[in-house]
């Protein structure tokens, strides 16, 4: 069986299913959708992936995926003519970025890297954090895979609004936890802003994601 008319098959199965349900409504779960439907997680994971890209659901990790909220359109209608430049397919040229990864002369303070300069770094601080974290009973334990609770709840009442903990997904720094973010929030092909100057190994986790980076200069 091709893959990729399998994900088609799907994706139109349950574009024509998430029509009949309500916002808000959750979809089946993906190990439900792998029996009924005889299909693959990966080829589950790409058809709720391509109707979270157009807008008709949206994936919680793990709780699951809900219809999403109807969209309503005021009298006058929005310009989005934008969109095309911004959003259009094009070579992203990332050289410039690229050029933060070369060593800087001894007498320059780099302030573009993830690791403060020695004299900027509040180590006795930071030592006073880490002994204070180590002391705690579950310190050694592996932890959740989306993040300790007491963490998901202090970020989803600093977002406010309808956030909940189930919205918040919180993973380690580095390389891994760009490609974790981006294959749990972003479905292949979808175009994602960033900044820049940014950081050269998100461009290349968005790229072997087969996402569409578009750079948005900093002011």
């Amino acid at each position: 069986m091709n893959d990729d008319s399998s994900i088609v098959r799907l994706t139109a199965t349950l574009r024509e299913q998430v029509s009949r349900l309500r916002p808000g409504d959750r979809l089946p779960s993906s190990r439900e959708l792998v029996r009924l439907h005889n299909v693959s997680p990966v080829t589950v994971s790409r058809a709720i992936g391509r109707l979270a890209a157009e807008g008709r659901v949206i994936t919680r990790p793990g709780s699951g995926a809900y219809v999403a909220p109807a969209t309503t359109r005021g009298g006058d209608s929005a310009d989005m003519s934008w969109q095309t430049v911004a959003l259009g397919d094009r070579v992203v040229d990332d050289s410039e970025v690229a050029g933060l990864l070369t060593a800087p002369p001894e007498d320059v303070i780099p302030l573009t890297g993830g690791y403060l300069n020695p004299g900027l770094r509040p180590s006795r601080a930071l030592s006073a954090a880490a002994s204070r974290a180590l002391r705690r009973p579950d310190v050694w334990a592996m932890p959740p895979l989306t993040g300790l609770p007491e963490l998901r709840r202090w970020f989803a009442q600093e977002l406010g609004g309808d956030v909940t903990p189930s919205d918040v997904l919180i993973v380690g720094g580095g390389q891994p936890a760009l490609v974790h973010a981006f294959r749990a929030l972003a479905a292949p092909g979808t175009p994602v802003l960033v900044e820049t100057p940014t950081y050269p190994g998100a461009l290349a986790a968005e790229r072997r994601r087969n996402l569409r980076p578009v750079l948005r200069t900093r002011p």
